[in-house]
């Protein structure tokens, strides 16, 4: 069972000239569905075609032409809203969001304003062992795209790329519940481990399938509780969207900036217009992109064109029942039958990819901590030196599992291990056979490592003195055996065997 336990972290507290003042922040997540096919057409979604070649005529809005609901989306919202533990709205309807851009043919996007899919949610956001934030989804609504202007080919001319127009969506909406700049990323980074466990989005947020929108207010300490306890908006600073943010550092850095430009108006006597605002990395600065608009100002109304999306339960529940292991169950699941910390389950889970692999380990090895160790700082260490995902990785969870099986074996000491994993790494091979072809079979023949110790203690008669003055000096003796040793010796019985001939 799933221990939601936790103590809420303090809000992030920014010193102005004259007050304290604390971030409220809410976000709007863009996640693109990972569907073969758009929303209402049958249009490719591929990335990177070329311009205007993933374009059916419904996309284009040629005359006479009708959306159809791609179902397959529809099924990608409401998996969606089961793994953030939503509600899932059995009728929704579609929306008319009525404005002009270039690279929206239609004038208008098919939306939901009224009636979404998903109803309110939560994501539990982790931002050190034992204390997280619990940030409540308002709304999942799915949505089409619009298209791409392009501004930079010619110093005259704009070119439009519709690929993307119509491609389907989910705005996942949040409350203000977000108190700082590290949780609005540590939440987006958790909304998208959510949705690439449940193969909803797959995250890439380099391509744009994964945006946020920032919504950035402040107010003095105290005013957040009055508005957790009333619901009363006006407790809380007027609020700034900050557009198109598709980066966890610039999402940071925008908040923090953002927040500091709201203060200096705020402490100078001024008040803050509510508007849509782009942050500029290059400046570290937002700039005004226009006013804020609200409902009315997008003559919203019905599609005339699509019926009430109904559902059925039994749909849903046939749905919920394919849900794989999501990230905080199975993080909590690898601390109690792993008896890992949850820092190490934390990075063996933040991929899905990653912790099948560990899981795979362990099935073969039988060593939960050991597999923890292995996996993370020498296996995850060296993929990151060679810039490598755990589906490049060179070493098979079974080979890892079988340098951990001599280890446990003590056929191979540790400093052994790294040297076998090196060699498994560069040239493949099974780990049993690498060790009995190349001799590096762990010396555990006492006699051995005792004509060692007494070869090594009797030329070195000083050194024995200072040893049996100080204690700690042994280690010498025990490094010296190794050496001798190539490594092979079983370090443990090294140590023994040493101490003994010393009289410690």
């Amino acid at each position: 069972m799933l221990d939601l336990s936790f103590e809420t972290p303090k809000p992030k507290v920014i010193a102005g000239a004259k007050h304290d003042w604390e971030l409220v922040i809410g976000m709007e997540v863009h996640a693109q569905v990972a569907s073969k096919s758009k929303l209402f057409s049958g249009a490719s979604t591929q990335f990177g075609a070329e311009p205007n070649s993933n374009v059916a005529f419904v996309d284009a809005a040629m005359p006479g032409m009708l959306p159809v609901i791609n179902e397959f989306c529809v099924e990608q919202a409401v998996r969606t809203g089961l793994g953030l533990k939503a509600q899932i709205n059995l009728v929704s309807a579609f929306d008319r969001k009525n404005y002009f851009y270039p690279d929206l043919p239609q004038g208008y996007q098919i939306s939901q304003l009224y009636h979404p899919i998903v109803g309110e949610g939560e994501v539990i956001v982790d931002m050190a062992p034992g204390i997280a934030r619990r940030v409540r989804i308002e709304r999942i609504h799915i949505e089409q795209d619009a298209g791409k202007s392009i501004h930079d080919m010619d110093p005259a001319m704009s070119f439009v790329d519709l690929n993307r127009t119509g491609v389907a969506l989910m705005e996942i909406v949040s409350r203000p519940d977000i108190r700082g700049p590290e949780e609005a990323a540590a939440y987006v980074g958790k909304l998208r481990q959510i949705l690439r466990y449940l193969g909803t989005c797959d995250g890439n947020m380099q391509n744009g399938n994964l945006r946020a929108d920032v919504n950035v207010s402040v107010c003095r300490p105290g005013q957040y509780e009055k508005y957790q306890e009333s619901q009363d908006f006006s407790h809380l600073g007027t609020r700034c969207e900050i557009k198109n943010m598709n980066s966890m550092r610039f999402i940071q850095m925008a908040i923090d900036v953002e927040a500091r430009r709201q203060i200096a108006i705020l402490e100078n006597g001024g008040s803050v217009d509510q508007e849509t605002r782009l942050y500029d990395p290059d400046r570290n600065e937002t700039r005004s992109m226009r006013s804020k608009e609200e409902a009315h100002d997008y003559r919203y109304f019905p599609c005339p064109d699509l019926l009430p999306l109904e559902i059925e339960q039994a749909w849903v529940d046939q749905i919920a029942a394919t849900l794989p292991e999501l990230p905080d169950e199975k993080k909590a699941r690898f601390v109690t039958d792993f008896g890992l910390s949850e820092y190490d389950a934390g990075v063996l889970t933040a991929e899905t990819r990653n912790a099948a692999y560990f899981e795979e380990v362990v099935a073969a090895c039988g060593d939960g901590k050991l597999a923890a160790n292995w996996v993370i700082n020498e296996l995850f260490g060296r993929l990151k030196k060679d810039d490598r995902t755990i589906a490049e990785s060179p070493v098979a969870p079974e080979q890892l599992a079988g340098i951990i099986t001599l280890i446990k074996k003590g056929d191979i000491s540790g400093k052994i291990a790294k040297d076998l994993f090196e060699i498994v790494y560069t040239d493949g091979g099974d780990p049993a056979q690498i060790v009995e072809e190349r001799g590096m079979k762990q010396v555990t023949d006492t006699g051995a490592i005792e004509t060692a110790v007494d070869e090594i203690i009797a030329a070195n008669p000083a050194q024995v003195e200072k040893a049996k003055q100080n204690p700690k000096l042994a280690g010498w003796f025990v490094g010296q055996v190794m050496k001798a040793t190539g490594g092979k010796a079983n370090p443990k019985a090294v140590n023994e065997i040493v101490s003994a001939r010393l009289g410690l």
